[in-house]
């Protein structure tokens, strides 16, 4: 059952802004996973200069490395559940947008919450 619930949300859209289509607040999908941004709990705001347009989204990243990187290997730096509250599809609450700010880590997958509340459940358990 819980394989089943996980790709039905998989498949859904990307949590993106509403008018200019940017994903997950315009945070840099892999800075999230750098190991001093994990140590601080640190989102690093992308740029539009190094852009990338993945399932119909605008992905914004700090660095073109970090672009190139992302280029090579979306899956494994993309958020789970395409950016939508983790929490809140663990608790059956559907797609709940969220900013970027609220994240973690876990087993090497980003997570993003739409409040630190949400966050701190998950970190908790």
């Amino acid at each position: 059952m819980v394989l089943f619930y996980g790709l039905v949300y998989a498949a859904e859209p990307v949590n993106k802004s509403f008018w200019d289509n940017i994903a997950i607040g315009g945070y840099d999908a892999v800075a999230y996973h750098e190991p001093d941004n994990i140590k601080q709990h640190k989102a690093i705001q992308g740029d539009s200069s190094y852009q990338y347009n993945w399932k119909n989204a605008k992905w914004y990243f700090s660095s073109k490395n970090n672009l190139d990187m992302f280029i090579k290997n979306p899956d494994k730096y993309a958020p789970m559940y395409n950016g939508y509250c983790s929490n809140a599809l663990s608790l059956g609450e559907g797609l709940v947008k969220t900013d970027g700010t609220h994240w973690q880590i876990f087993s090497d997958k980003l997570h993003l919450f739409y409040s630190a509340q949400g966050r701190n459940r998950w970190v908790e358990v």
